[in-house]
Order: C-alpha cells, then sequence, then structure tokens
C-alpha cells in the first residue's frame, strides 16, 4: 500500500529553484535510498515532507501522506503529525538533542506532548524504547544527560526520541556519516530492524553509496533538484541508465594510491609512546583509576609515504595524533620528526614540518576572515616573507582555485571548496608530514574522488608523507600503501594495506572489516572504471 506520494514538488526560496518536480512514491515498509552530492536538494527534499523548509520557501505540487496533502496543512495540524506520523533523525546528534535535558526526558517529552500521558508513564516508554535501540538498564539510566554519552550512543538517542510514537514514516538524513565502522553497522542494522518489525517506511539520505546497497530497497538519484533515475537498488547498480548516476558509482570506488617508494630513514618514528589519563575516585578515599589512552604504540613513517590509521571511536587514535602534533605530552615512550623531539616544548621550526586538514573545514576556520589570511595562518611558525601574498596565491592555485579567491569568505564556498582551502593553509609553509583527520568523510563521492587525487599529485609534487586517520576503511584503503589499526589504546596490526584488507590477522581488524558496507563486486564490473567519475 502506498503510504507516500510526491507529485511534482517543487521548492524556491526567492528567485532560486531548489527542488524540481519532485516525484517519489513510497510504499509501507519499504526502505528508499535518496542519494546524491552536497545541494543536490535531499536534505531538502526530507525538510519539506516534514513541513520545516526555509522562511521566504514557497512549495508546490502535493506531499501526501496517505489521503493528506501536508502542503494543505497548518502549522498547528503539522506540529500533530511530527514525531507521531513522522519521525526524522538529524545527521548531528549532539546538536539535534537538548544538552540541558536528560536522555530520558526528551524521549518522553514528545509522549507527553502528542499523547498527554503523565510524565511517570511516558518514562517508562522512554526507557522501553531505549531498551528497544540498544542503550539497556542498568548501564544507560533515563538521567545520563548526551554529553555523558559517545556519538554513536547519542544517535541512538536520537532514534528512540524518532520512533518513540512509532510513526509510519522514519526520514534519516546521514544517520551515520560521523560513526565508525562497527557503531554504524550497529545503527544501520537498528533502523533496518525497526523498519521491517515496526512496519514503518523508512527513507534513507546519505551519500555513502555502499551503506544504501546494503539497506535499500530501491533507490532514487538526485541532482540540482531533480529525480535523475529511480530504481530497485541491484538493477540500478547493475545497469545505471544515467551518467550521472555511472560517476556517482565510479567514483564510490576510485583509487587514489601511490605507488610506495623505499628511504633511508624514517620522518617520523613513535616508540612505544603511552599517554595516561587520571579519571575521578570511585569514592572518597579510593585511589585514582587510570585510562592508557595510548599503551606503548611504536611504528614509523617513511618520507613519501600514505600510512592509514583506523580503529573504533574510543582506541585512542586522536590521542595519539595529538602527541605527534605536539599538543599533548606523553608519560612514557618518544615521538621523533625527522630526528628531532616531538613535544608540546618543540620549537616552531620543527612545528612547521607537521600540518594538519581537520575533518570540518567550516568549524576549523575564522568566518570573520578571508580566505588570505587563513590561508598565510601556518606563518606565524616561520614568519611572515616579504612574498607571502604571492606565495597564498600559488597555493590557491596548486589546490586548483583562483587566486582570486584569497578576498573571499569561507561561507562563500563549498564544502568540497573549503577542503581544497585547508590543505592550501597546510601547504602554504611547505611541511613534510601533512595529518588529514578525517579530512574527507564529510564530502560526497565525487567531491572526495577529486580531493583524494588533489592529495596525490600534491604528494608526488611535494614528496610529502600523508597519515591518514578514518573510519571509512574504503578510503583507506584506496588511499594508503600501508595500514595500522589501534584497539583499547594498542597497536593491533600493521601492513601493506592490500595484504591488511584481504587477509587481517588479528580477531579486532576481522570484525572491522567485516563491518564495513560495501557495494558486491560483480554489481560493478561494468562500470567500476567509468572516466567520467570526476566529471
Amino acid at each position: 500500500m502506498t503510504l507516500l506520494t510526491l507529485d511534482q514538488l517543487s521548492v524556491t526560496i526567492g528567485a532560486s529553484h531548489i527542488l524540481d518536480r519532485v516525484t517519489l512514491t513510497l510504499t509501507e515498509g519499504e526502505i528508499l535510498g535518496l542519494v546524491g552530492e552536497s545541494g543536490s536538494g535531499k536534505s531538502m527534499t526530507a525538510l519539506a515532507i516534514m513541513g520545516l523548509l526555509p522562511h521566504r520557501a514557497s512549495a508546490t505540487g502535493s506531499i501526501r501522506l496517505g489521503e493528506t496533502d501536508l502542503l494543505r496543512l497548518s502549522e498547528r495540524d503539522l506540529c500533530a503529525l511530527r514525531g507521531n506520523e513522522i519521525g526524522m533523525i538529524f545527521q548531528e546528534p549532539m546538536t539535534a538533542l537538548n544538552p540541558l535535558m536528560t536522555i530520558g526526558d526528551q524521549v518522553a517529552e514528545t509522549l507527553m506532548v502528542h499523547r498527554k500521558m503523565p510524565r511517570t508513564e511516558a518514562l517508562a516508554i522512554a526507557r522501553e524504547r531505549l531498551d528497544r535501540v540498544g542503550l539497556r538498564a542498568p548501564r544507560f539510566p533515563l538521567t545520563l544527560y548526551p554529553h555523558e554519552l559517545s556519538g554513536g550512543q547519542r544517535q541512538r538517542v536520537a532514534i528512540a526520541l524518532a520512533i518513540a510514537l512509532r510513526p509510519r514514516l522514519l526520514i534519516a538524513d546521514e544517520p551515520t556519516t560521523a560513526l565508525d565502522v562497527t557503531t554504524q553497522a550497529e545503527v544501520l542494522d537498528l533502523l533496518r530492524d525497526l523498519a521491517r518489525d515496526e512496519g514503518m517506511a523508512l527513507i534513507l539520505i546519505t551519500h555513502d553509496l555502499a551503506v544504501v546497497a546494503g539497506m535499500a530497497d530501491r533507490v532514487a538519484v538526485m541532482k540540482s533538484g531533480r529525480i535523475v533515475e529511480d530504481a530497485a537498488t541491484e538493477p540500478l547498480f547493475r545497469t545505471p541508465r544515467e551518467g550521472y548516476t555511472r560517476s556517482l558509482l565510479a567514483a564510490s570506488t576510485h583509487r587514489a594510491r601511490p605507488a610506495p617508494r623505499a628511504t633511508a630513514a624514517p620522518l617520523l618514528r613513535v616508540e612505544n609512546a603511552t599517554r595516561i589519563y587520571r579519571l575521578p575516585r570511585p569514592s572518597a578515599f579510593a585511589p585514582h583509576p587510570e585510562l592508557r589512552a595510548v599503551d606503548g604504540v611504536s611504528f614509523t613513517v617513511q618520507a613519501g609515504e600514505s600510512l592509514g590509521l583506523v580503529g573504533e571511536s574510543g582506541c585512542g587514535k586522536s590521542t595519539l595524533t595529538r602527541a605527534i602534533l605536539g599538543l599533548d605530552p606523553l608519560q612514557a615512550g618518544s615521538i621523533h620528526l625527522g630526528g628531532h623531539p616531538v613535544s608540546p616544548e618543540m620549537p616552531p621550526a620543527l612545528r612547521a614540518d607537521v600540518q594538519v586538514v581537520f575533518q570540518d573545514p567550516y568549524g576549523s576556520f575564522n568566518p570573520r576572515q578571508r580566505v588570505e589570511r587563513l590561508v598565510a595562518e601556518p606563518f606565524h611558525l616561520t614568519g611572515r616573507p616579504a612574498d607571502w601574498r604571492d606565495r597564498v596565491a600559488e597555493a590557491l592555485r596548486e589546490v586548483g582555485l583562483s587566486p582570486d579567491d584569497r578576498h573571499r569568505f569561507i561561507h562563500e564556498f563549498s564544502g568540497g571548496q573549503r577542503q581544497r582551502i585547508a590543505i592550501a593553509r597546510a601547504l602554504i609553509i611547505r611541511p613534510r608530514l601533512i595529518v588529514l583527520d578525517e579530512a574527507v568523510s564529510a564530502l560526497d563521492v565525487r567531491v572526495r574522488a577529486q580531493v583524494l587525487d588533489l592529495l596525490a599529485a600534491l604528494q608526488q609534487s611535494h614528496d610529502l608523507a600523508y597519515l591518514f586517520i578514518s573510519h571509512d576503511l574504503s578510503v583507506v584503503r584506496n588511499v594508503t600503501t600501508r595500514c595500522l589499526v589501534m584497539a583499547h589504546g594498542k597497536l593491533i596490526e600493521d601492513g601493506p594495506t592490500e595484504t591488511l584488507f584481504d587477509a587481517p590477522r588479528h580477531p579486532d581488524t576481522r570484525r572491522l572489516i567485516e563491518a564495513a558496507p560495501h557495494i558486491p563486486p560483480e554489481w560493478m564490473e561494468d562500470h567500476s572504471h567509468d572516466p567520467a567519475a570526476l566529471v
């Protein structure tokens, strides 16, 4: 039975056409994957269904839930519908949840508002829904606050909130983008089970085609506000009709891995690195327990090498990275860069040899400064040369942007362009090692392929070494020559990337690789190397 029908849905904001005659149907219990590049209209379609379009947006056409046209409802009627008939899971649970309310109260609130339940009864149902999403008592009491949970646990709270009233339609907008592979697999399994067990229809919005391949019954591909292709999942992957779809599929398996090079001496040497944190006392007179966030880790990075570092959230990757950047001290062991010790007291000239590209380029830039000053920021380590403006222009040109872009502000650029500016900032003082911390995880597949090609070209031209830190194992496999795996603060496996992925030795490594979503190779035989991927 058809649950949702979008018929010729168009959305404009001022003179801009955001959605152009979008037509879709969704049956009860069906899982629809909605894919496309950033700006294609995926999230705007979801917001239109929820009745949450931005101010001054105008919608035409129809959105029917059953026999009800949602575009004809008043705001009061839509408020009664949201949460009750349609639930939505947003991309970033930390901003979607109220930091001042306990998780129990947040899940109970929707029951109290829509069903007029007494608080005690609502909390009892909230307990049942949190148990359903894997946050079981007594380990996860209702009195916890969002900041006391991990990213995956917060996402589960957001799911419990969305399903509290057993809605007929659930919309999940990039629900696993920031999660490690094992947590992602658990959340996706949970969403699939909820759709099947509760009889809910699910719209899964994502740029990860491997997730769609394993989850969706049907896939709709969006481009420039239009649905360009809509078909059952396997036929769409095997024989896509549109060139745009083929380019997305080819970009999802794109490889940009350079050949390994032998060098005489390591550029970075980490020996028995240990970082310990003291935890709060369990009681007034008890000793402080200790957390060994990094526990005796040793490895090297050669000049010009691409090294991957993977592991679940909490395994110690970020703590180790801060030590490599000289931001945190070690309690034991040592780190040397180019033969010189790395520590918070290291001289600025040595800091200039290592730079970092962060996951969120928008959050790592000062929005009040123009690109020229942002890219030139690392010169505080080496002193600003007289020709610094020319060097900024050169750095922008190297990453595929115009030198004139230096006069603009960061909000005027797309996500992929911002990441290119972040790479230009890291390059400006000619470092020897660049740490890439989830640097492409938030990018759609074609922009990600372009950025990875750019990094490979820059590595060759500048003899750079890369340390890729990522939860996206497909990226690590496609861009690195060697890979490290961390678990519980320890280095559990180290080897050539292909060998490690094809024949992992450690059980935790096997579990990571098995949890990673993938597109069945036989679905991609005809177009895995489509040259249109980066067009």
